[in-house]
């Protein structure tokens, strides 16, 4: 297959964690040819195709020069067999336009995984409020008053805004009411963004479990990020450690819940993150923690997710 991966800079990857890099070795070593892009590099003319800027490359197994260059060129989306859009938060305009440059290249023949549809309907943070059964006390609002009313009636929350990622602008206000009305303003300007405030979940000391589903199934191991010290967040990039555990029974039946409803919306990888026996987040632009998994258990999620697209393309084949 000729995969085009639509993804953060090559440079930028850290090749030891990067779930992305595990995807394009994988594939690879399967004897897929691999280019890559960034959502900058797309182009849509009247009356042509998607079109894309691409540098087809070659892992060379280096772990500096990580790879190698064949060449450029401008190529139209619909002549490869498969588009990952892998690009990182935030949900910004530009990554709006470029879902819809991604659902046209669909028109044209191209298949995307995840649908740039999909990617739309499915903000992280808003997509758990469509399973209440698996969520705790969550409230949307942009109202202070309302924010106020929710911290009286649960103490000890979590506030923190819809188009975070990393852990970026989360915070704890706990039952005395420290700066509420402070953090509020920060993170709802003055009344002008919505933002989501969620009970503490004491159970966060035991991590914030990544539960992978890739093709409507559950990876069989989380990824748990514990806060480390005194930080309330375990996200890896606000310095929680991974550490890979077996899937608890509740793990499991948010998985077997979630994983086919996803699948059916074109959602080929979510990544479902849990604490205690709450879902927190639904993630779908570019879930990781392949190779954490991996390193510590020998669960081979890249092998799965290339076994799951390969049989995605088997079944879009025309008859």
């Amino acid at each position: 297959m000729n995969i085009l991966f639509i993804a953060d800079p090559l440079a930028s990857f850290k090749i030891y964690k990067d779930s992305t890099f595990a995807m394009m070795r994988e594939a690879q070593r399967r004897g897929h040819r691999i280019s890559a892009c960034e959502p900058q590099d797309l182009l849509w003319q009247r009356g042509s195709a998607v079109t894309a800027h691409v540098r087809d490359i070659t892992l060379t197994g280096d772990t500096v020069n990580w790879f190698e260059e064949r060449g450029t060129r401008a190529v139209a989306l619909k002549d490869f067999d498969a588009i990952l859009m892998r690009k990182d938060p935030p949900f910004d305009s530009e990554y709006f336009y470029a879902t819809h440059l991604l659902e046209q290249a669909e028109r044209d023949g191209a298949t995307v995984f995840n649908k740039p549809r999909a990617l739309r309907d499915h903000p992280e943070k808003l997509a758990i409020m469509e399973f209440p059964q698996f969520i705790g006390p969550t409230l949307v609002t942009r109202d202070p008053e309302d924010i106020k009313r929710f911290h009286a009636e649960h103490g000890d929350i979590i506030l923190k805004p819809l188009d975070g990622m990393g852990g970026m602008g989360i915070f704890r206000v706990g039952p005395e009411g420290l700066n509420l009305g402070s953090i509020t303003e920060t993170l709802n300007r003055h009344g002008a963004q919505s933002l989501m405030v969620q009970k503490f979940l004491p159970e966060i000391v035991d991590g914030d479990k990544r539960v992978l589903i890739i093709g409507g199934k559950t990876v069989p191991y989380s990824l748990a990020r514990i806060p480390q010290g005194s930080e309330v967040r375990g996200n890896l990039a606000a310095g929680g450690k991974g550490v890979a555990k077996k899937l608890s029974a509740r793990d499991r039946e948010i998985g077997e819940a979630l994983g086919p409803i996803l699948h059916s919306r074109g959602l080929l990888l979510a990544g479902v993150d849990v604490i205690g026996d709450c879902v927190t987040e639904i993630n779908v632009t570019s879930p990781t923690c392949f190779q954490e998994i991996f390193d510590q258990t020998g669960f081979d999620v890249a092998a799965m997710f290339i076994d799951a697209l390969e049989q995605a393309l088997e079944q879009a084949l025309p008859a």
